[in-house]
């Protein structure tokens, strides 16, 4: 039986790879087997490894913003199963006022046994497509309270020692729209999680349980080492930044979010203290939730090789005073706190960019906007609910420009193709373009964020649409300009097209088009630092306009060149008189 030691580095590297394999192998697994197109097709779930303390161990390259949430769940499921966990238990859940996020996303859990130890969890988030609730989708902004988000599950068994809990499953079933794609989401979770037990399994009878468990222990070890010996390279002091959220659907005054991040040693204090009260909408975020954007943000800055493990987690403190929208009191409601998450995530890296300005980019769009219409087929009857998500661009890096129409980092996520859309739902996709001058200027320009255009085929449907960065546009560092901001457009009847606020719940009726530009990303570094020939390059591939080119690089740009003559005098020019 092979021993495993400080002194062992290569049965420590295999063991590390295999682990990290079999959740990336769980990941696969949800997609191959998913129903709905929010899981199968977006890729809206999460897949991870946990040890028998609720530890993370590894997680696979999937949604990055569920991940750091898992410790505050395990800490929920272990907490109400103490000695009553057994080998056949499948364990779901999603109160977000019990360790969860919100509603839509389930937690699967099982618990993993070698013999009559217990090794560990393998774990399964999924976004469900509906789980009942006032509208569908079970996910709008102007909720006032969690009851009217749908059907709230605190840890319960679906598996008791190998038994199926049926009334569960009905309890599921008679609640939501589309039981059909939920039972069989389930059904692709509870799959994956007993492909990572029986993966997990074989690497315990190659390598014993005792070698395993030592394994464990050092591989958390391994991963606080590595995180606090790149803190400890970082100047001490306290560094603050605030962001914005564009109001809550109720109220259109900014919400600010505050954070101070306090560099002691090899360690790091996140403090959230002086971000708004709760609020009345749907943008209230459970701590969990803040807890896993804040590690997410920070694990951008950190070397490649710190694994995600919760070893990291171990050399970072975060508070958030609870009453504030970042801590809610229940029963607030939760379901869009993912907006909230995205710019938690730009807040800690704003604030880490006086820290680390070269491993920070400019803040991206600033999360995926959500488009969601559900309703009822005219002739069958049966409901419909899509879920679209708009994925946006990411901001300019120190080194190079941010990349268009790409997953937020926190996301890690994909676009829902069109030919899917329009096969499964009674919309038509009129435009899904790349957005022209929605990029922050800058030495490296920001991302260009895009256009989803719809029309409504079916006879009504309710209208859900969670955006943000109208007023607050996202940032540029370092004398970088800000991208442009996301709007939501809406033409009834075949009339002209208004402008809506960023966070809408109405009705719908057939013929009316939907259209939502989203926000780019922005510019690093001073525009005036910007190579002429990259300015001119971006022109002639139709990603700027002249105009964009001469307000913000002041840059004159005739029949496909740079007018030399007229570009050194409008540079000569006092910055107002351009």
């Amino acid at each position: 039986m092979a021993e495993i030691s400080a002194n062992d580095p290569i049965t420590f590297a295999v063991l590390k790879s295999a682990v990290e394999s079999i959740v990336d192998d769980m990941a696969y697994t949800v997609m191959r087997t998913a129903r709905s197109p929010i899981v199968r097709d977006v890729l809206d779930y999460s897949t991870t490894m946990c040890d028998a303390k609720g530890r993370i161990l590894a997680q696979a390259k999937t949604v990055a913003l569920h991940l750091g949430a898992v410790p505050d769940a395990m800490e929920a499921l272990l907490a109400r199963f103490q000695g009553d966990l057994h080998p056949g238990d499948v364990i779901i859940f999603n109160d977000p006022y019990d360790g969860g996020m919100h509603l839509p996303d389930i937690f699967m859990f099982k618990p993993i046994f070698h013999g009559d130890e217990h090794l560990g969890f393998s774990v399964v988030i999924c976004h469900h497509c509906d789980v009942g609730g006032r509208v569908p989708g079970s996910n709008a902004s102007d909720s006032t309270e969690i009851f009217q988000e749908g059907l709230r599950l605190p840890p319960l068994k679906l598996y008791d020692r190998g038994v199926r809990n049926d009334i569960v499953f009905q309890i599921i079933e008679r609640n939501v729209r589309l039981p059909d794609l939920v039972i069989g989401d389930l059904e692709a979770q509870l799959a994956t999680c007993a492909l990572g037990e029986r993966e997990l399994l074989r690497i315990v009878d190659k390598y014993g349980a005792p070698t395993f468990n030592r394994f464990l222990a050092d591989f958390l070890d391994y991963g606080e080492r590595l995180t606090r010996n790149e803190i400890a390279k970082w100047p001490d002091g306290s560094y603050e930044f605030t962001d914005y959220i564009d109001g809550d659907g109720f109220d259109p005054a900014p919400i600010p979010i505050k954070v101070t991040i306090t560099v002691k040693g090899d360690h790091l204090e996140v403090d959230f203290t002086g971000s708004s009260p709760q609020v009345k909408g749907a943008i209230n975020s459970t701590l969990s939730f803040v807890k896993s954007a804040t590690y997410l943000a920070i694990r951008c800055t950190l070397d490649s090789e710190v694994p995600n493990n919760s070893g990291m987690y171990r050399a970072i403190d975060i508070a958030a005073p609870k009453g504030c929208f970042l801590n809610p009191h229940f029963p607030a409601p939760v379901a869009a706190r993912a907006l909230t998450g995205y710019r938690v995530v730009d807040t800690v890296l704003g604030a880490l960019a006086k820290i680390v300005p070269t491993r920070v980019a400019a803040a991206g769009e600033g999360g995926n906007s959500v488009v969601c219409l559900g309703g009822y087929d005219k002739d069958t009857r049966q409901p419909f609910v899509m879920v679209d998500m708009i994925n946006g661009a990411l901001g300019a890096r120190a080194t190079k420009d941010g990349i268009d129409a790409i997953t937020n980092p926190s996301q890690n996520m994909s676009n829902m193709p069109v030919e899917l859309m329009e096969s499964t739902y009674p919309i038509r996709i009129e435009e899904y373009s790349l957005r022209t001058d929605s990029c922050g200027a800058g030495r490296q320009r920001g991302g260009l964020g895009v256009v989803r255009q719809y029309r409504l085929l079916a006879e009504d449907a309710v209208l859900q649409l969670r955006a943000d960065r109208y007023e607050h546009r996202p940032y540029g560092l370092f004398g970088g300009n800000p991208a442009a901001p996301s709007r939501n457009l809406l033409s009834l009847n075949g009339g002209a097209f208004e402008l809506l606020d960023s966070k809408v719940t109405r009705n719908v009726a057939k013929g009316d088009v939907i259209r939502h530009e989203q926000a780019g990303g922005g510019g690093y570094g001073d525009p005036l630092q910007r190579p002429l020939e990259q300015v001119l390059e971006d022109a002639l591939d139709g990603k700027i306009t002249p105009a964009f080119a001469r307000e913000h690089y002041r840059v004159v740009i005739e029949d496909g060149r740079i007018d030399e003559k007229a570009t050194a005098e409008l540079r000569n020019l006092q910055p107002e008189m351009v």
